[in-house]
C-alpha cells in the first residue's frame, strides 16, 4: 500500500511540475518527525498523510503561480531533541526547505522552534505536540499547531476518570516536555475534583526492564494506573512489567499510548483500560479519514489527520500570501484557517487554491475541525476510547 502512495505521489508530484514549466524551482517544506524512536509507529502515518495533502496539491497545479511542491523529511525522533534539532537545520541549510510540518513531539518541537524556525524565519505547524509550555513559548509568530494543548487534555482525563468512580490513581509520564506537561495538568484537574493521586514519577525511555519504577507505583497504590508516555516506548515497558508483576491491570491512556502498536503487542490482557485522544467527529474527519485509507494510509492512526491538514494549511498560507517569506506566510495562516471564508474539506484542496487565486476567502476545516485561536492553538476535540477484544474501541467524543 505504501508503494500505491509513493506512485500516487510521484505522479501527481511529476503532473504539478510539468504544469510548472521550468522557469520556476519547486516550493521545497520540510516534514520532521519521530521517524524512528518511541512514536514510530505513529510517525509514518502522520508524514505519509501529509504526502498525500501534498500530491493533491501538486496534481491542482501547485502554489504560487504552478510551482510544484517537493518534501523532503527529516527525522526527529522524538528521544533526542539534539538531534532532531541537527535534522531540520540540515533540512533549512542543505535541502533549502521554506515551511515545516512538525515536529512531532514537544520537547523536539520547542528546540527547533527556538534553534532552527525563528532564526531562519520559517514558518512551523505541528499535528501533534501538546507541551501547555508551547502556548507560551517566544515564537515570533511562527509556530503554530493543530493539537490542543495538554492543559485541556489533563482536565479530561481527569473527569473521565472520575466519571468510572475511580477516586485514586498512580501516575507515571515519560521524562519530557510532553509527558511533564500533561501529568501536571492531570494530576491539578483531578486532585481539584477531589481524586488522590498516589504517585507522580517519571519512566526514562529506552530502558529493557521497567521492574523498579512499577514496584514503586505499585507500593503507592491506586485503582487504575495512568501512563502519560508512549507506545513503542517507556510506556508500553511500563504496562508489560505491570502485567507481568500482577501490579495494575487497568492501564489509563492518554495520547502518545493510543496505537494498535500497544494492542497488537497486548490485545485483551489490557481490556477495559481506556483513554482519550485529540480527534474531531462529523463528515470531514470519516471523509478525510477514507481519503487516506483509499492512498493506503491509515486514516485512523492518531494524528494522521493532523498530518494532512498541517501540510495543507501551510501550502494554502503561502497561496494566500503570493510568497514563501515567512512572516507574509505566518500572517495568512489564521486567514486561511478561520472564519470568515469559503469552507473546505477534505480532497477540496484544488477548490481552495482556486478561490484563493481569485483573490476570496477561504476558511480551511479539513479533517481535524481546524479551527486556531490565541496564539496559533487548536481548540481541538477529543475521541474518548476504551480497549475491548483487544482493539480501540470509541466510547464518545467531547
Amino acid at each position: 500500500m505504501k508503494k500505491f502512495l509513493l506512485a500516487t505521489a510521484a505522479t501527481a508530484l511529476t503532473t504539478g511540475a510539468a504544469l510548472a514549466g521550468s522557469h520556476s524551482e519547486p516550493v521545497k517544506i520540510g516534514v520532521i518527525l519521530g521517524f524512528s524512536g518511541p512514536l514510530e509507529s505513529l510517525a509514518g502515518p502522520i508524514g505519509d498523510a501529509a504526502d498525500v495533502a501534498v500530491a493533491e496539491i501538486n496534481a491542482a497545479g501547485g502554489i504560487l503561480e504552478g510551482r510544484s511542491v517537493e518534501v523532503v523529511r527529516g527525522d526527529g525522533t522524538c528521544a533526542d531533541a539534539a538531534a532532531g534539532t541537527a535534522a531540520a537545520e540540515r533540512l533549512v541549510t542543505s535541502d533549502g526547505i521554506v515551511g515545516m510540518v512538525g515536529a512531532m513531539c514537544s520537547g523536539t518541537t520547542g528546540a527547533i522552534l527556538q534553534a532552527v524556525s525563528i532564526p531562519n524565519g520559517i514558518v512551523q505547524i505541528s499535528p501533534s505536540a501538546t507541551s501547555p509550555g508551547l502556548s507560551t513559548v517566544e515564537d515570533n509568530g511562527l509556530f503554530f499547531r493543530l493539537a490542543p494543548s495538554d492543559a485541556r487534555q489533563g482536565q479530561l482525563m481527569a473527569e473521565i476518570i472520575s466519571g468510572k468512580g475511580i477516586s485514586s490513581v498512580a501516575l507515571t509520564y515519560t521524562n519530557n516536555d510532553y509527558g511533564k506537561g500533561l501529568a501536571d495538568s492531570f494530576q491539578a484537574a483531578f486532585e481539584e475534583a477531589g481524586g488522590s493521586v498516589t504517585i507522580n514519577a517519571a519512566h526514562d525511555e529506552g530502558k529493557g526492564d521497567y521492574s523498579a519504577e512499577v514496584g514503586a507505583l505499585a507500593s503507592a497504590g491506586g485503582e487504575v494506573l495512568v501512563v502519560a508516555g508512549y507506545s513503542d516506548g517507556g510506556g508500553a515497558g511500563i504496562i508489560q512489567a505491570a502485567l507481568d508483576s500482577g501490579a495494575f491491570d487497568t492501564f489509563v491512556l492518554p495520547d502518545g499510548m493510543v496505537s494498535t502498536a500497544l494492542t497488537d503487542r497486548f490485545g485483551s490482557d489490557i481490556d477495559g483500560s481506556f483513554g482519550q485522544l485529540p480527534a474531531a467527529a462529523g463528515d470531514g474527519a470519516s471523509s478525510l479519514e477514507a481519503l487516506l485509507n483509499d492512498a493506503g494510509v491509515d486514516g485512523a492512526s492518531v494524528y494522521a489527520r493532523e498530518g494532512y491538514d498541517s501540510a495543507a494549511v501551510l501550502l494554502l498560507a503561502m497561496q494566500a500570501a503570493g510568497s514563501t517569506d515567512g512572516a507574509a506566510v505566518a500572517a495568512a495562516v489564521l486567514d486561511v484557517a478561520n472564519a470568515p471564508g469559503e469552507p473546505i474539506g477534505p480532497g477540496e484542496l484544488a477548490k481552495a487554491l482556486e478561490i484563493l487565486a481569485a483573490g476570496g476567502d477561504i476558511d480551511y476545516v479539513g479533517g481535524s475541525d481546524v479551527e486556531l485561536i490565541g496564539p496559533g492553538e487548536s481548540g481541538g476535540s477529543y475521541r474518548e476510547i476504551e480497549i475491548s477484544g483487544g482493539e480501540i474501541t470509541t466510547v464518545t467524543f467531547h
